[in-house]
């Protein structure tokens, strides 16, 4: 079985969802292991992502110290794209900006836990709602920035939570939301924030759209009763027989696995 550094899993929308982990330059499918007794174990190294150096601890999800202190994908604004400070010239890296920052972007309703909105580039739909592990999306606003999904990001906040709560997300499906008549109720409630936004930026930077709602199922034969989760920082080995995979957790009938927490880490991983 193979073994190496893994980045985040790599999703294609399917029913369900077809999941494949980047594993030492090689691309694992991940749903034929339904059912079967899966091993992950990890030799303690860690490859950041950016530099391809040893990291003794990962910073921000596969990053050595060096590169999350330096890069602008580890910014703080990154987290908090109302705080943008492009503008300012004070970008980390303003050519990475201008690739990844100053293109269009939408502003998202969802449902993994609950309603919940969020921001996205355009070319990460529907991988960005994959990976929350949401059951339904829908864009409502399109818009020529990350700062400006930002600051309707947080707007909407006023009304909707901006986080899954992913224990609750991996206890089972959530019952279907009416998406389109949320985002006419929260339309109308951020009618004077999208003036602003139009106002600040220039006339009609803020599309309103009427976009069908995409359903995502994943391939889960059972969900847990109860979350227990593996930390292979203490616990060198997560095994069990894989129940499910969501977001980017896989589910063991011995406990859950947030994949994604472990970019760059060195993995082996084997299946009976």
């Amino acid at each position: 079985m193979p073994s190496g550094p893994i980045e985040k899993m790599h999703t294609q929308l399917a029913t369900p969802v077809d999941y494949h982990l980047p594993i030492g330059g090689k691309h694992l499918p991940m749903n034929p292991f339904l059912g079967r007794q899966l091993s992950l174990r990890t030799s303690g190294a860690i490859h950041c992502v950016a530099c391809g150096a040893t990291t003794k601890k990962s910073f921000s999800q596969g990053y050595c110290y060096r590169c999350f202190t330096r890069l602008a994908q580890c910014d703080l604004c990154i987290l908090k794209p109302e705080t943008c400070h492009y503008h300012l010239g004070t970008c980390r890296e303003p050519e990475w900006g201008e690739q990844h920052c100053m293109i269009p972007h939408y502003v998202y309703l969802a449902n993994s836990s609950g309603i919940k909105v969020g921001i996205t580039r355009t070319s990460q739909v529907p991988t960005r709602w994959i990976d929350q592990g949401a059951t339904q999306a829908m864009p409502m606003l399109k818009v020529r920035t990350r700062h400006q999904s930002g600051l309707l990001e947080t707007a909407l906040k006023r009304y909707v939570a901006d986080t899954t709560n992913w224990r609750v997300m991996l206890k089972g499906e959530a019952p279907n939301i009416d998406l389109r008549a949320q985002r006419d109720a929260l339309l109308a409630g951020i009618h004077d924030d999208i003036r602003a936004v139009n106002d600040q930026f220039g006339e009609a930077v803020v599309d309103v759209l009427d976009e069908p709602v995409v359903d995502i199922s994943y391939p889960v034969l059972s969900y847990p009763s109860k979350i227990r989760s593996f930390n292979l920082d203490k616990t060198p080995e997560a095994s069990g027989q894989l129940q499910g995979i969501k977001g980017q957790y896989l589910m063991l009938d011995t406990g859950v696995i947030n994949l994604r927490k472990y970019t760059g880490y060195y993995l082996t991983v084997s299946a009976d």
